[in-house]
């Protein structure tokens, strides 16, 4: 299904939802995380707050809605951001980490994952990580299909 497909579905069942989205895929293993979310286990996820920062991307806000697409860019599910917030990296809490649903679900895994993948995508744009670096923290909920 694609994600207009899954949008027009959402819609038809809650008309009051808006015509605006957005359709993504999570940046680090697209499948699994969207499963996770799915299955209403992946409830938050983070972003490095320097793409928001530079203008290359909008701030996420609460109340809007993405289609979650897999690594083939088929639509998974449809969420709604609920809360957003920005922290510093060494500042992620562990609710947060829980929240994101990955791995043990610790936050020692947390970052040293989410380390890992920052590092990583950073460099690809001649950045540097650091621990003080902000990230944006998004909550959500699964809204379609229920």
């Amino acid at each position: 299904m694609t994600h207009q497909e899954m949008w027009a579905a959402y819609r038809a069942a809650s008309p009051n939802a808006g015509e605006e989205y957005e359709a993504w895929a999570y940046g680090d293993d697209p499948d699994g995380l969207a499963e996770l979310t799915r299955a209403g286990i992946k409830t938050a996820t983070a972003s490095a707050g320097v793409w928001y920062g530079r203008g290359e991307e909008p701030l996420p806000r609460a109340g809007e809605y993405s289609v979650i697409l897999d690594s083939r860019e088929e639509a998974v599910c449809v969420i709604r951001t609920t809360r957003v917030f920005t922290v510093p990296f060494d500042e992620v809490g562990a609710e947060q980490a829980f929240r994101e649903g990955e791995g043990d679900r610790s936050l020692a895994y947390w970052r040293r994952v989410h380390e890992d993948f920052f590092r990583a995508e950073l460099a690809e744009a001649g950045l540097e990580f650091s621990p003080e670096m902000p990230v944006v923290c998004e909550e959500f909920e699964m809204v379609y299909p229920v």
